[in-house]
């Protein structure tokens, strides 16, 4: 301890100053900057390796339709739309759910699917309205959940008024 005191008054406060500095260089250099290189280093080497394998090659196009195909084949086709909608109205009355009369609209593009857009409004309460939601996502899987309103008339009211807009996906009919 002596020692110290008798260095500390030996090297003065720009001394101890200049000591200090080049200790908390050190540990950073230790803590920080050789961690920083080792992984510089790490992905240097990794990017060589990337460099040196063989290129990409494309899949060719006759997979690509297949792929394309099998996957069109996962939504049903478009003559099942009553079916779906059918399904949809039975459920809502097993979970007690007042549907009013909605809006339909068929849409198709360049993208090879057909959406059925639906926009329903109901009365029911939070907990029906969120039961069947989860019923018809789990049972229908070509169907997205595009938008959904809530309203209370009164404070005290238990039943909702909301608007559910849904799409159904289907793959059109020309398609196997």
């Amino acid at each position: 301890m002596k020692y110290l005191h008798y260095l500390m008054r030996a090297l003065g406060p720009f001394g101890v100053a200049g000591l200090s500095l080049l200790l908390c260089c050190a540990v950073f250099y230790l803590s920080v900057v050789k961690p920083a290189e080792s992984e510089v280093t790490s992905q240097r080497d990794a990017s060589q390796r990337m460099k040196s394998r063989s290129p990409y090659q494309p899949v060719s196009m006759d997979r690509r339709e297949i792929d394309l195909r099998r996957f069109n084949n996962l939504f049903p086709p478009t003559e099942d739309i009553a079916h779906e909608m059918k399904n949809l109205w039975v459920n809502a009355a097993e979970f007690e759910i007042d549907l009013y009369q909605g809006e339909y609209r068929l849409e198709s593009d360049d993208s090879g699917l057909a959406r059925y857009r639906v926009t329903l409004p109901m009365r029911a309460s939070y907990s029906q309205i969120r039961q069947f939601i989860n019923f018809i996502l789990k049972e229908t899987p070509a169907i997205s959940i595009d938008g959904l309103r809530f309203e209370r008339k009164k404070i005290g009211e238990t039943r909702l008024e909301a608007q559910l807009r849904l799409t159904l996906y289907f793959r059109p009919a020309a398609q196997p």
